[in-house]
């Protein structure tokens, strides 16, 4: 079975685009932030990205769930980068 990625590529709708590029940036400058508790970064991650996915799209349950899709790709994303980085460096052992 293969996946189909037009089906991917359709879940997120393409304008918001920048929604999940600032979900992406402020995830990495909370982790950055040495006064926030990582298991708080999801949290305001997803919030932002709720706020500003309604406020373009109108307060409707496919943009909060539009919303959610966003900051869950975006902190996927962060963490595959993350965890590439340190299999590369060789600290990916388990």
């Amino acid at each position: 079975m293969t996946m189909d990625w037009t089906i991917i590529n359709a879940l997120i709708k393409p304008e918001l685009a920048g929604v999940l590029a600032v979900c992406w940036i402020l995830g990495y400058v909370l982790k950055q932030t040495p006064k926030i508790p990582n298991w708080s970064i999801i949290y305001i991650v997803t919030l932002v990205s709720l706020l500003m996915t309604c406020m373009l799209l109108d307060w409707t349950v496919m943009s909060i769930i539009q919303g959610v899709l966003c900051a869950a790709v975006a902190v996927f994303g962060y963490q595959i980068v993350k965890q590439t980085t340190k299999a590369a460096e060789g600290d990916g052992a388990r």
